[in-house]
């Protein structure tokens, strides 16, 4: 019985990929990696100066770290539709950054696209700035970021006109952009930074991983970067 019971258990695990792999189910689906763990091939920096690749050294332990990689962002050399983004995450201690999707022009990731927040808000009340929001439009539903130190998992989907994130296990934003037709104002009557309407933004556009503060200690770690596409 105890051999049985071992052989059962063990079975979900062997479904499970190793960081940065893909699991059999998933190739089956159409995910594909946008990091492997060891290369950033598929990742440009500087973008003021047209882009270079990736430095080394911000590729630590399997994991990219976009702090001083020479820019606002670092992004993806590929462009992108409608996609599910799928990645883990973590952040030292006061640590503010963004994951930026279809970004129109890396040189202004955040007029041209669209920034889910990360930030070290462990515990706070949720606002458009706590990590997880539909940064300066959309507040999560509830703050669920870890404390500073922790993988956090999250998964941003976006289809046509919607923007969606669920954040470890729960789904906190979900937001339709063609509902935000006037530039500067969200549809709950705020104003917001953006000198375009959020219908008006790119539906097409680079993923990009923020670098937000030139101190030494903002530092964000992202792994298992992996993206399924829709269209």
């Amino acid at each position: 019985m105890k051999l049985l019971f071992i052989a059962l258990v063990a079975i979900p695990f062997a479904a499970l990929a190793a960081d940065n792999q893909l699991t059999d189910q998933e190739r089956k689906d159409g995910w594909v990696m946008l990091f492997d763990g060891h290369s950033a091939d598929q990742w440009l920096a500087a973008p003021l100066k047209g882009g270079v690749p990736l430095p080394t050294a911000n590729i630590q332990d399997g994991a990219i770290n976009p702090h001083k990689a020479g820019g606002y962002i670092i992004y993806t050399r590929q462009k992108y539709k409608d996609f599910i983004l799928s990645l883990d995450f973590k952040v030292a201690p006061n640590t503010n950054s963004g994951i930026y999707v279809r970004v129109g022009d890396p040189k202004d990731p955040t007029q041209t696209g669209s920034e889910i927040q990360i930030e070290d808000t462990h515990g706070h009340k949720p606002d458009k700035h706590t990590c997880g929001a539909l940064y300066d439009v959309l507040a999560p539903s509830k703050e669920m970021s870890k404390p500073a130190g922790e993988w956090n998992h999250i998964e941003i989907t976006a289809d046509k006109n919607i923007i969606k994130v669920v954040f470890n296990g729960e789904q906190i934003i979900q937001a339709d952009l063609d509902q935000y037709t006037q530039p500067g104002k969200s549809i709950d009557g705020t104003k917001n930074k953006f000198k375009k309407s959020l219908k008006d933004k790119p539906r097409e556009g680079h993923i990009g991983l923020q670098d937000h503060d030139k101190q030494d200690d903002h530092n964000v770690w992202f792994k298992n970067i992996k993206l399924k596409p829709l269209d």
